[in-house]
């Protein structure tokens, strides 16, 4: 884990119980809410491992990630009542795979666009940090979306799981990635 990764950084502290902005482990990434909520529910999937780029991760892990990822974003659409979702993985800023989602409501930006049109200094103002009370609420919502996301989606994320993960990874220990 470099020293210099952000998302390494807050992977740690996820892993002391440290980060209040975590909203539940998966068996690949961690699913927590964004520091700025200017468009309220942004979430971000983090990859467990340090990789820079979606094609490093094994092949049976890239899979099941990017189930993953679906069903967050399925999970973050229900909970915040998204029209339309948007879906990024970037990485030039922090060059750690994790993905950007960002529920979107018809008219919440001066015209329609990506988010990154909107001001650095709206998007990420203190106005928009999340406090304790909200930032509550939001991770409630988004956890029993993701209840009933998982709940529903049993059957083919098992049948992703069965295909791709060894017996270790899906015993739950934490850290370890899945071998192909």
């Amino acid at each position: 884990m470099p020293k210099d990764c952000l998302i390494c950084q807050r992977i740690a502290a996820i892993r002391q119980n440290e980060n209040p902005y975590l909203v539940r482990e998966l068996a690949t990434g961690y699913v927590v809410l964004a520091d700025s909520q200017y468009f309220e529910g942004y979430t971000l999937f983090l990859a467990k491992g340090h990789v820079t780029e979606l094609h490093e991760l094994a092949p049976k892990t890239k899979l099941v990630f990017l189930e993953e990822m679906s069903l967050v974003a399925e999970a973050c659409s229900q909970a915040f009542h998204a029209d339309k979702m948007n879906i990024e993985l970037l990485g030039n800023g922090d060059a750690h795979v994790h993905w950007h989602l960002f529920p979107r409501h018809a008219g919440d930006t001066a015209k329609p666009g990506p988010v990154w049109w909107t001001p650095m200094e709206q998007l990420y103002g203190d106005d928009v940090a999340a406090d304790p009370v909200w930032l509550g609420k939001l991770k409630a919502a988004l956890n029993q979306a993701l209840d009933a996301v998982l709940l529903t989606r049993v059957g083919e994320l098992g049948a992703v799981h069965d295909l791709t993960l060894s017996d270790t990874a899906r015993s739950g220990q934490a850290g370890q990635q899945p071998t192909d």
